[in-house]
């Protein structure tokens, strides 16, 4: 199919778009008092030089950028769909290298939007030495329920899996599927890391799902600890549907309450 046309205007929109958030992201950052909770899980990688799979919610990912060490390369998956361009252009300026695809195409009743591509790509990256970043929610949803995808990648490298949940004290929850979290500027706010979490290399179908029933709950426990560590109400998950099972107990390490 031919790549659709944009008119010169929605270039310049689109454009004009990248530079408000860049700005924005750059501007909270400069007024923010950031904490980095945890940390000491990713330091050992990186002090290591190992790369790991880095995991979080889609409506947490704006300020992902400054949760990160900037002497380690990371890549991002990014989605074919939709805002994918836009997020991809933004992440470039925090020098991420980008990978096109989507999650969704692990299902293969469904037409594929590059998802096999993708893994291959975030596969050669991680045995290349490059960490890569994952919302686990995305592209669509629904909120705050992890999809397969970081399980597989962690299954065919060995990587650990790295829950990073964040929050401040003064933003708001926009009304989106992933109740985007916007910060104000001059917010305390904080990254909380999780243990990580490793996949076997012969994980079958029962443990796979083990596994993402694990990180699932544990993003989920980090995020509402620092939700309620910045005095928000916490976020909850999307309604599980009748036919999936309840996720099963997988507490955050007892060292990982955040004290903010």
């Amino acid at each position: 199919m031919a790549q659709k046309h944009q008119s010169w205007l929605d270039r310049l929109l689109l454009s004009a778009g990248i530079s408000v958030v860049t700005l924005y992201m750059r501007f909270i950052k400069a007024t923010a008092r950031v904490q980095h909770l945890n940390e000491h899980y990713a330091q050992a990688f990186w002090d290591e030089g190992t790369p790991f799979i880095g995991t979080l919610w889609h409506g947490r990912f704006i300020m992902m950028p400054y949760g990160w060490r900037s002497e380690h390369p990371i890549g991002a998956i990014i989605s074919k769909h939709g805002d994918g361009e836009f997020i991809s252009r933004v992440l470039t300026n925090f020098n991420f290298i980008n990978v096109r695809g989507s999650s969704n195409a692990a299902n293969k009743k469904r037409k594929d939007r590059g998802g096999s591509a993708a893994l291959r790509a975030m596969v050669k990256a991680i045995r290349n030495g490059t960490s890569m970043g994952i919302t686990l929610d995305g592209p669509k949803g629904p909120r705050m329920r992890a999809k397969e995808g970081a399980i597989v990648l962690a299954r065919m490298t060995g990587a650990p899996i790295l829950p990073i949940a964040f929050s401040a004290n003064r933003a708001k929850v926009i009304g989106t599927w992933d109740s985007f979290l916007l910060v104000w500027p001059f917010s305390r706010a904080a990254f909380n890391w999780g243990a990580p979490i490793y996949v076997p290399r012969d994980a079958g179908a029962d443990v796979m799902e083990e596994k993402r029933l694990e990180l699932e709950t544990t993003l989920n426990q980090l995020t509402d600890e620092i939700d309620r560590a910045m005095g928000r109400i916490p976020v909850t998950p999307a309604p599980l549907s009748d036919a999936a099972p309840p996720p099963s107990p997988a507490p955050a390490n007892a060292d990982a309450s955040p004290t903010v």
